[in-house]
């Protein structure tokens, strides 16, 4: 179960109990799930009983308990991916996923829905313009912002006088060759790794050209290449992925999972460097899971389930960055 899932799984909690008459309160549009903080209990938390606390005129935690109990009942009929639901604190919906199904229904996410994972409908009803701009990097960042928002059902209409100005650091005169010099893929990284309103890191950019652990951008890329290599490779060993039995890869799963909340912020706060940092976190957990579990035979091993879902797990992680990547315009290439 993704946030994506978990937050509609919260909504139609809601829209229950309000058609039960259990609760009088408005509907939200939406609901906001995240990871649960350190110290705090579960894999994700919700503070929706909060907010409709108010208009419902119940003490909040009575408000989560006929949440709770109505996310529990959808759970016994079938719901998956809930292992349990906990009530803490004023009133916070702690959820704890059944890790079994999670990552299997995560990878399943994944392969239905290609490099659009993660797009949604976080900012359906929502119009944006911006104002034109000539500066380099403000032009990049603002191709790219209008990018995320589309991911998100926003709808971005032409540039025009009087539309939204981006605050963005420009770039100094001395780095307007910044494309001729380093090409349009690194260029455009040293433009959106760092937050618009940071300086970008274009002195010593030609780093990103070499092909090394310390260039995030190669890491990145890499990583993607890596999962491409390996289903290469697994097919001429005969076998390809499925996702058969639980892989245990906590941190790769997470970050996957978190690549939804990550889009939807990195479009809602204007931020593409939301997206480049996240598609380093990614690459370094699936470098990390790699390093520890191989999803390919060793040796005189035959493939095995655990193989196959190794692979699927890859692969999954493989189209995460693809799909990140091409929305920052960079190439994913399959060979490096």
């Amino acid at each position: 179960m993704t946030p994506a899932d978990l937050s509609r799984t919260v909504l139609h909690a809601v829209r229950r109990a309000v058609d039960e008459d259990a609760l009088r309160a408005p509907v939200p549009a939406r609901v906001r799930v995240e990871r649960t903080r350190p110290g705090g209990r579960g894999d994700y938390a919700c503070a929706v009983a909060l907010q409709l606390a108010g208009p419902a005129a119940l003490p909040a935690r009575e408000v989560a308990e006929i949440l709770r109990e109505r996310i529990l009942r959808e759970r016994v009929q079938g719901a998956p991916g809930i292992g349990g639901v906990e009530v803490t604190g004023p009133g916070f919906l702690n959820f704890t996923l059944d890790g079994d199904d999670g990552l299997a229904a995560l990878v399943g996410a994944v392969d239905a829905r290609g490099t659009e994972y993660g797009h949604g409908d976080a900012l359906v009803g929502v119009s944006a313009s911006f104002a034109p701009v000539d500066e380099l990097r403000a032009r990049v960042v603002t191709e790219t912002v209008e990018r995320l928002l589309r991911t998100q059902g926003a709808e971005v209409g032409a540039r025009a006088a009087g539309g939204e100005a981006l605050h963005v650091v420009p770039v100094p005169a001395a780095d307007g060759d910044l494309f001729a010099r380093l090409g349009s893929d690194a260029a455009r990284w040293a433009l959106l790794r760092a937050a618009p309103h940071d300086r970008a890191r274009c002195a010593g950019s030609d780093e990103l050209l070499v092909q090394r652990e310390s260039n995030p951008l190669f890491r990145v890329r890499y990583a993607y290449a890596r999962t491409r290599a390996l289903s290469r490779n697994a097919e001429q060993l005969g076998f390809r992925a499925a996702y058969e039995e639980n892989v245990d890869a906590p941190v790769l799963g997470a970050r996957l999972a978190d690549h939804p909340g990550v889009l939807a912020a990195a479009a809602r706060h204007r931020e593409p460097d939301r997206l480049a940092r996240q598609l380093e976190a990614v690459a370094q957990a699936f470098f990390d899971f790699h390093d520890g579990a191989a999803p390919l035979p060793v040796g005189d091993e035959k493939p095995s389930a655990a193989h196959r879902s190794r692979l699927a797990l890859a692969e999954a992680t493989g189209t995460v960055l693809a799909g990140g990547l091409s929305l920052l315009g960079i190439s994913a290439p399959e060979v490096l």
